[in-house]
């Protein structure tokens, strides 16, 4: 049995590097607007009209519900919170084996 080491946890868990490059972005940015809405002290009520979306969206962000959010909707969401969202692009590293 071969042990395979990872550079992220979305790297093992998706199929292509594709769709870990896109859930490691929605997982970074669900992170940042978690920590905005709790260090502003808002409610989800609160932060839903901020964020320009339903109560209901901000319960799936605060539990993580990662495969209901689009990388749009989530830099909508962040621009609306008051964060800018900057984008790094580099060759990705290669799995290690």
């Amino acid at each position: 049995m071969t042990k395979q080491r990872f550079n992220s946890i979305w790297d093992a868990l998706e199929d292509t590097p594709i769709e870990a490059e896109n859930m490691k972005l929605r997982a970074e940015l669900m992170q940042a607007l978690k920590a905005q809405i709790i260090s502003m002290e808002l409610s989800q009520a609160q932060a839903a009209q901020l964020f320009g979306v339903t109560q209901p969206r901000i319960s799936d962000l605060m539990r993580g519900k990662i495969n209901v959010f689009g990388l749009d909707a989530l830099i909508n969401m962040a621009a609306s919170a008051g964060l800018h969202v900057q984008l790094s692009i580099k060759p990705i590293e290669q799995r290690m084996v």
